[in-house]
């Protein structure tokens, strides 16, 4: 049980946090890694590399520490760390060694004269009513998706059925359960984990679900990333007939309910859960507006998909913004970044609409500084992550 004094504590090592958060969080991965191969496959070596494992964690502990009194502000961060967990099937016998290693961490970079024994067991506490709260959450989930029809709990093996590249770097691949059994429904929006044992290393990854819920196969759409093991991986490798092992659907990204029009905005990749969102839209009225940034038309996955949906939908405006415009054809509604004159002229006159927004986190940063310029209500913005979720402001 967490103490008022261990709040407290807590609380004040928010500034020490602040200035040195990400070198505790650094050391904290290089332990944890070193030392427990066992939950080697549930991180991103990329992540690592690039620093945004350790700046999602160091952000993630100062909200933490920041509202340890008062957990409910700290509104989808909680939300979204339980649905990434569930997609990668973290379970409660992974969290004595991050415990352990995050309070090794803090001891050893700011040292035991801040560091004391008090702070320790404060931040222990702390920890301990944290995991508390994840390992309930998840649970909840891993009980229910087991428990509805065509569920299950832990990874299943599909079948690979079809692969079709769906631009330069964007390939597609259709898979259904080997077992032939049902197939648990989800949301548009809502990603799938992966399993995959890549020169004899195991790897976990999510990835979103690219199609409307069919009740017979899952979609995904894998870009090829350079030095990317999974995604080089599934793009090489992995062909028809080839068995994955895949977590259930898991996610929070979804459509909210309504009669507000749907704005929905993507950068590169980014398109794949605004694919599926689309088509929950379209099932009904409301006016929807997709605008899809790529480099350029070769690597602008679905285009066609998207123009047939308009053709068929009066209610969908789709407008299309390329860096570099190569040729007559497929020419783009804009080329360069996406700018604010541009959104503007693309939006409803009414800026009372629910808007999704996924891409490169530069990307992301500038659309909802761009959406609350032009008055979008910020709590109706909604947007996630491809890996460690970070801040945008």
């Amino acid at each position: 049980m967490l103490t008022p004094e261990q709040r407290a504590i807590v609380k004040s090592t928010v500034p020490l946090l602040e200035s040195g958060g990400e070198a505790l969080t650094t050391h904290f991965y290089k332990i944890l890694l070193a030392e427990h191969p066992e939950v080697r496959p549930f991180f991103n070596q990329a992540h690592q590399a690039n620093g945004d494992q350790p700046r999602a964690l160091a952000n993630g502990v100062l909200m933490y520490a920041r509202h340890i009194d008062r957990l409910e502000q700290l509104g989808g961060l909680v939300s979204t760390i339980i649905n990434k967990h569930v997609s990668l099937q973290i379970e409660p016998g992974h969290y004595p060694a991050v415990g352990a290693c995050l309070l090794r961490a803090i001891r050893e970079v700011l040292g035991a004269e801040i560091a004391t024994d008090a702070v320790i067991k404060a931040w222990g506490a702390a920890y301990g009513q944290l995991a508390d709260i994840l390992i309930g959450a998840e649970e909840k989930i891993y009980a229910d998706t087991a428990a509805a029809p065509g569920g299950w709990r832990g990874t299943r093996a599909f079948r690979v059925v079809r692969k079709e590249a769906e631009s330069s770097e964007i390939t597609s691949f259709t898979l259904q359960p080997q077992d032939g059994g049902a197939l648990v429904d989800f949301a548009p929006g809502q990603f799938i984990g992966l399993r995959l044992v890549v020169d004899g290393n195991e790897i976990r990854r999510n990835y979103s679900l690219s199609a409307a819920p069919n009740g017979t196969d899952y979609r995904i759409s894998v870009k090829r990333e350079p030095g990317g093991v999974a995604s080089n991986y599934l793009h090489d490798s992995v062909q028809v007939g080839d068995l994955l092992d895949l977590a259930p659907p898991a996610g929070d990204f979804v459509l909210a309910t309504g009669e507000r029009p749907v704005v929905l905005i993507s950068g590169g990749v980014g398109i794949t859960p605004t694919l599926a969102l689309l088509d929950q839209a379209l099932q009904g009225t409301r006016p929807v507006h997709f605008i899809h940034c790529a480099r350029n038309r070769h690597v602008h996955a679905f285009r066609a998909a998207i123009d047939a949906r308009a053709a068929r939908h009066p209610q969908l405006q789709r407008f299309y913004v390329y860096d570099e415009h190569m040729g007559a054809d497929h020419a783009p509604d804009a080329v360069g970044h996406l700018s604010t004159a541009d959104l503007a002229r693309w939006l409803p006159m009414s800026k009372d609409v629910d808007a999704y927004f996924l891409g490169p986190k530069p990307f992301m940063r500038h659309v909802k500084k761009q959406l609350r310029e032009l008055g979008v209500p910020e709590a109706q913005t909604r947007y996630e992550f491809f890996g460690p979720a970070s801040a945008l402001d």
